[in-house]
């Protein structure tokens, strides 16, 4: 085992590959080691002079950017932890998170927010007059990142591993010395947490401002990026792109496609084992927790169609029912998980402003349910919190939302379920058309869902949007639909 600073990273690289080598590139701005190394200890000093500390907490509302990177590894080398919000929060919302966190410092992108909130703005630091070499300092927590799940209301995950990290550990057939692309927003955990990583064993990363589906395409030929991570959301706009344009663009160098956050409709990830090959198509199912995930690549899910896979790292999986009873193979219930006492990551997670489902056996839940093949391949059904319970029959808003998205014009389906006098609650689909299409008509959405669909799981209401209806992330807030609509 080599433990190493991620304060360290920078100037370690440095030395290491040179420091004219690149390091991070958003759009035509491209930082090398040897810059990100000196920009990240001017804003280390600049933050210690504004009282930082190890153990401090710092809020960061900032856009996929290098400001980004040189405040992370500035915060590592003096043993404090970023939380990365995104920068379009509204201030009443990042205010409960201020709340919840505590910050010593919260530094922004957007000039309303730190007018509001008294924040510093994103170039803080960078022009601090000192430079001098810092030895680093280990944070206790080297990431706490926020989410709202399916509440609604924040909650704040604190890693508990440190900012000391081995670097021996390489998961997720991750490269070394080469090049990964981060098209996610950089305050959701796994982009945050894989770039991070990716530059730990010497990665230099192309991150994307925001996702467009052709740059995507150009960046991965233009950089010959070997890894990346996506959302069904952007694997879905790339697959709609023109035959003509995807084909123009070599992707040859891709070695690794990862996505996870959220369902993926069948129908979508054949095209991708089609067009790439089962062996560079991988999924992962976990949370920012971190306790334990499922992983698989495309050749097992051929022969486990649906499911997003064993779990990793010698962990464990039951499935509970409401009795909390553990349930046989094939039936739904709560899916509960847990790594080895030892297994990388294992030293666990707090919440801040919620409670975990952890129990006595160290089995946690995420809340979601699914069931287990006989060769131990877990599927996803739905989270709890998102099940409609319809004339006494349980239907999963995922299953009716792969069904919708199938049609050729839909660019985006939420399914939820709203009250029914009759049924107790009545399924209700939201939907966004493909940009520069016509929305189809209700009936002919029907009609194409009830070619996949039992007669009871179809929606009874449609509703047309022209708003997106899942954030950045490809994450969909269901109880925030379902109240606006209820309101």
């Amino acid at each position: 085992m080599a433990e190493v600073q991620l304060g360290d990273i920078p100037q370690r690289n440095a030395a290491r590959l040179g420091p004219s080598r690149w390091a991070v590139r958003h759009d035509a701005q491209v930082l090398s080691w040897g810059e990100l190394a000196e920009r990240s200890l001017r804003r280390a000093h600049a933050l210690i002079a504004r009282g930082v500390r190890q153990g401090d907490r710092v809020v960061l509302a900032l856009p996929n950017a290098n400001d980004f990177y040189e405040l992370t590894f500035a915060l590592w080398k003096i043993g404090a932890t970023p939380t990365a919000v995104s920068p379009r929060l509204p201030p009443a919302e990042l205010r409960a998170i201020i709340g919840l966190a505590e910050p010593r410092l919260v530094i922004a992108a957007d000039p309303g927010l730190c007018e509001a909130l008294g924040a510093l703005p994103m170039a803080f630091g960078r022009d601090h007059a000192d430079a001098s070499p810092l030895a680093s300092i280990a944070a206790p927590s080297w990431k706490a990142m926020t989410s709202g799940g399916s509440t609604g209301r924040p909650k704040l995950i604190v890693d508990n591993h440190t900012s000391q990290m081995d670097d021996t550990y390489r998961g997720l057939g991750m490269p070394v010395d080469g090049v990964i692309l981060n098209p996610g927003p950089l305050y959701h955990s796994f982009p945050f947490a894989m770039t991070h990583m990716a530059m730990l064993h010497g990665n230099s990363v192309v991150g994307m401002p925001w996702f467009d589906a052709e740059t995507f395409l150009t960046l991965v030929e233009a950089c010959k990026v070997q890894w990346v991570i996506l959302v069904p959301t952007m694997m879905h706009r790339i697959a709609r792109l023109p035959d003509g344009v995807r084909k123009a663009r070599d992707v040859s160098s891709l070695e690794k496609v990862w996505h996870t956050s959220a369902p993926i409709p069948p129908t979508l990830k054949q095209f991708w084992i089609d067009w790439l090959g089962p062996e560079r198509i991988w999924e992962m199912y976990g949370g920012t927790e971190g306790f334990c995930t499922t992983q698989l690549d495309g050749t097992e899910w051929l022969a486990h169609r649906g499911s997003v896979g064993r779990v990793a790292e010698g962990g464990e999986i039951l499935i509970r029912g409401e009795d909390g009873a553990m349930l046989p193979t094939g039936e739904v219930g709560e899916i509960y998980m847990r790594k080895p006492a030892g297994a990388p990551g294992a030293t666990g997670y707090r919440y801040v402003g919620a409670d975990s489902r952890r129990l006595p056996d160290g089995f946690e839940s995420f809340g979601d349910f699914g069931w287990v093949d006989a060769d131990g391949y877990l599927y996803i059904a739905d989270r709890r919190t998102d099940l409609i319970l319809s004339g006494g029959r349980n239907i999963y808003p995922a299953e009716v939302e792969a069904a919708l998205l199938d049609h050729p014009s839909v660019a985006e389906a939420i399914v939820i379920g709203l009250p029914d006098e009759d049924l107790g609650a009545r399924v209700h689909a939201i939907v966004r058309a493909e940009q520069g299409l016509s929305a189809p008509s209700s009936g002919e959405l029907l009609a194409h869902a009830a070619e996949r669909l039992i007669g009871y799981k179809l929606p009874r209401t449609i509703e047309f949007t022209d708003s997106a209806l899942r954030n950045e992330a490809g994450k969909a807030r269901r109880s925030q639909l379902r109240a606006e609509r209820l309101s």
